[in-house]
């Protein structure tokens, strides 16, 4: 195609672009640069510190503005005759609906969260605009394109789930680091300074339960007259010795697992010196955040601290959130960026973890685990943002044939760092875009309907604003615009169990599932099943027939520090498969399965990452689509020459002479 005819493509394209972070700032600077003049950008997170790193559109003088719209000032700048138009709200929100996205030529994503993906990905199928989706994760990333009856929707095949643990898990045997750190931030930060009226198994006095009769007091609770430091030695010797021992009465738990170790704090600490722990006026660090390791001498949070340095730090934090921050006690939630919070977090998980016989770890691991950051890498995403340039370019000029979907490697995979391959074909399984049914194992007689709107329309198929009919009877929907006593109607149903609805649903129902906003349906087929694995099956129903895959594999989506799980490079590989043709779902599995061999060369392979929380190794994030075998040498090398085409391509739009060069705009 001539050059002239690829810039009047492009220029007269209208481009949605999908969040504003890490591959964002490199994308927004991409499109203006080459030569893209009408972008709209949605985003609804506001800058933060640890965003300057790696998001270079933003400078510490931004820090709390919207990311749309310092990104487009930043923008426009040097690209000042251009049209950026930001919108500091959420992609979901109901404006952003399917005759919104109709305008555009083309959509790009670089959010951060599988939701969110999702979401998108429904519009653009309704609205039937094309859809260029993008990940990274650490050193890895990946480009795909996806377009209504020409290849696969973004959730045609299999994203790993987000990771949870059994309570009793949690509790009782944590076996890895990442169980402690659950245990510190969702059990026990929340029960001491966020809300109190929740129930956990924290403040458990006795497994008799004539004892517990004489300890229903709250332990949790400060007397009015009780010394601060007593407080914070009671509360220690509660968690980490009274309930060990507690758990330690139950011999069978331990028959075959390695007991735990009761500790107390005069185990720990001299006596009395954990009341001269510290020293509030060197609390406060040059920027004004109330932190507990100044006062102690600690200063690297890449150090490991010691059993004793880790209870100094506990009650220094919890006496500084008592003594600093006492008006937000009772509503606060765990927050990465709070350094007090991850502090007193690191210090309790390292603790219960030293219990355990499991290593401990330094504040900046857990930081990552506590708050699902896989810590990202500029050129990645930089990379990444080029590559889906390259990609709207050829959507924009109807380039079907010389799609691509780019997988950027770690490590060299004969002799590549990016692996292009053919886009497949859609699944005809999928229940997105094929509408294929669904298959639910559930309990009828127990589960309610909540469990049922909640665990699976929202959490499983992503859906907004469900409305689900059993037959031609409505037995539940959720909507702004709904009358006040229809939504008190549904509200009653939602805490009957299935089969006493006013419309019984049994073994042989078909539940009808929409989302107006995202003009999905979705028919669900019920099969009653009396009995599930706590352990394997915790959601205590089975849904079969979709492509997410059920594997506890999460990796992180559109850059590598979502708080969300998210679903970051996920094509399957190990096995060939014929590109250009469509995929089973137990091909993906099995070929994931061998791809995460322990025996990888990868030194990735043994990283934890959090718990509901991306708690996989980085391989597992990426599993890489070789090229088949069986693919003659001329369609690999048309490959590569096409990319080398759309790389030169991109360097004359950025009037970039020499490869060399190039590196200063990934950069």
């Amino acid at each position: 195609m001539a050059p002239g005819s690829d810039m009047e493509a492009v220029k007269r394209a209208k481009v949605l672009m999908v969040g504003a972070g890490g591959i964002g700032c490199e994308l927004l600077k991409t499109l203006a640069l080459s030569g893209f003049e009408d972008i709209h950008i949605i985003d609804m997170d506001t800058i933060e510190v640890s965003n300057l790193n790696r998001q270079f559109l933003f400078r510490q003088c931004h820090v709390g503005q919207s990311k749309a719209k310092v990104a487009r000032d930043a923008v426009l700048k040097f690209r000042p005759h251009i049209n950026i138009k930001p919108y500091h709200a959420n992609v979901k929100n109901p404006e952003f609906n399917i005759e919104f996205f109709k305008q555009f030529s083309v959509v790009v994503n670089g959010l951060d969260n599988l939701d969110a993906r999702r979401h998108v990905n429904r519009l653009c199928l309704a609205a039937e605009v094309p859809l260029i989706e993008s990940g990274t994760t650490g050193f890895l990333g990946q480009v795909t394109v996806h377009v209504k009856g020409k290849t696969e929707c973004y959730e045609c095949q299999g994203k790993p789930t987000p990771k949870t643990y059994p309570v009793c898990t949690i509790t009782n045997t944590p076996s890895k680091f990442v169980h402690c750190v659950v245990w510190a931030k969702d059990l026990l930060f929340a029960k001491l300074f966020g809300d109190r009226s929740q129930e956990n198994d924290l403040n458990v006095q006795s497994s008799d339960s004539v004892d517990a009769s004489k300890n229903t007091e709250d332990v949790f609770e400060r007397n009015p007259d009780e010394d601060l430091e007593n407080y914070g030695q009671r509360i220690y010797d509660h968690v980490f010795g009274y309930n060990i021992e507690l758990a330690l009465s139950n011999e069978e738990t331990w028959r075959q697992r390695e007991k735990p170790r009761p500790i107390y704090i005069n185990d720990v600490l001299p006596e009395k010196s954990f009341q001269k722990n510290g020293y509030l006026e060197n609390s406060i660090d040059v920027n004004m955040a109330i932190s507990a390791m100044p006062a102690l001498g600690l200063k690297s949070p890449q150090d490991i601290w010691s059993l004793a340095e880790n209870t100094k730090v506990f009650l220094e934090a919890l006496s500084l959130f008592i003594k600093k921050r006492v008006k937000d006690i009772g509503n606060l939630m765990f927050d990465k960026d709070d350094q007090l919070a991850v502090e007193f977090v690191t210090a309790a998980a390292n603790i219960r973890a030293s219990s355990f016989g499991i290593p401990m770890h330094s504040l900046f691991e857990t930081k990552g685990i506590a708050g699902n950051i896989v810590h990202a890498v500029a050129t990645t995403n930089a990379i990444i943002a080029g590559l889906i340039v390259i990609e709207a370019i050829k959507v924009l000029q109807g380039d079907f044939n010389n799609y691509r979907m780019t997988y950027c490697l770690e490590f060299p995979k004969r002799k590549m760092l990016l692996m292009p391959i053919e886009p497949f074909e859609a699944n005809k399984s999928c229940y997105v875009c094929s509408e294929t049914p669904l298959i639910l194992e559930i309990n009828t007689r127990t589960s309610k309907l909540r469990d049922f709107v909640e665990k699976i329309v929202r959490n499983k198929l992503g859906m907004n604003l469900p409305l689900i009919m059993h037959g031609a009877n409505l037995i539940f929907e959720d909507g702004d615009d709904i009358e006040e006593d229809v939504a008190s109607n549904y509200a009653r149903n939602l805490d009957k169990v299935l089969a006493e609805l006013p419309s019984p649903v049994t073994s042989g129902t078909v539940l009808t599932v929409e989302d107006l906003q995202q003009e999905l349906t979705c028919n669900i087929i019920i099969k009653h099943r009396e009995e599930f694995n706590e352990e394997k099956e915790p959601d205590g129903m089975v849904l079969s027939g979709w492509t997410e895959r059920a594997n506890d594999k999460q990796s992180s989506n559109g850059e590598s520090t979502s708080s969300v799980l998210t679903n970051g490079p996920y094509v399957a590989s190990g096995k060939p498969l014929v590109s250009g043709t469509k995929r089973k779902l137990s091909e993906m599995e099995e070929a994931s399965d061998n791809s995460c061999n322990p025996s990888s060369k990868s030194n990735s392979a043994d990283r934890e990452n959090p718990q509901q929380v991306d708690d996989n190794d980085v391989l597992d994030d990426l599993v890489i689509l070789e090229v088949p075998p069986e693919v003659p040498k001329k369609k690999k090398v048309k490959c590569f020459v096409t990319l080398r085409k759309a790389f030169t391509y991109l360097m004359s739009a950025l009037q970039v002479k020499r490869w060399s060069h190039f590196s200063v705009y990934l950069l």
